[in-house]
């Protein structure tokens, strides 16, 4: 019996080996570059004042911050704005805190509920992926990942939420 359970136990670390690893989140090559520039090389970092959360309907490359973005022409979408302070963001050490991130885990989600544009007036799609930028349309894309379920947007849906700690953001 304790070779059997040996031999699952190999065979189980073998499959466990071969699965890659998938990070919570994913920082764009644009962020990556201003954190080696400001921890690595005495640069400033220039974080974003206001971080204006999108949605996209595919994402080519998330590295690159290469996304479609829900269109805006007649459709009532645009991106929500969420101003980088401790207060919108919860400290790494609990949801919903308000202090300096004192945790050990890297994580922070959303404080309050984020609503994304206003109730469609036109198909926004299926929307499979979040994204956080420094600006209201265009500008850097900071963080980029795909929504755990996509959802379907169609004209007369309402706005699109992120309730109080659905949006996380790890740093691993």
């Amino acid at each position: 019996m304790k070779r059997f359970l040996l031999r699952g136990l190999a065979a189980l670390a073998l499959a466990l080996a071969s699965i890659p690893f998938v990070s919570a989140q994913s920082l764009t090559d644009y962020a990556e570059n201003q954190l080696v520039d400001a921890v690595l090389r005495g640069q400033s970092l220039g974080a974003p004042a206001t971080l204006y959360v999108g949605l996209a309907t595919a994402a080519s490359s998330c590295e690159t911050g290469s996304v479609t973005e829900v269109s805006t022409s007649g459709t009532a979408y645009s991106r929500a704005s969420v101003t980088s302070n401790l207060t919108n963001w919860a400290g790494t050490q609990s949801a919903g805190s308000t202090t300096a991130s004192s945790g050990t885990g890297g994580q922070t989600s959303n404080n309050s509920t984020i609503t994304i544009g206003s109730t469609a007036t036109a198909s926004w799609g299926t929307v499979t992926h979040f994204f956080l930028a420094d600006a209201s349309t265009a500008g850097n894309i900071w963080i980029c990942q795909a929504l755990t379920t996509s959802k379907t947007i169609n004209n007369g849906d309402p706005a699109p939420t992120f309730s109080a700690g659905a949006l996380t953001v790890t740093f691993q």
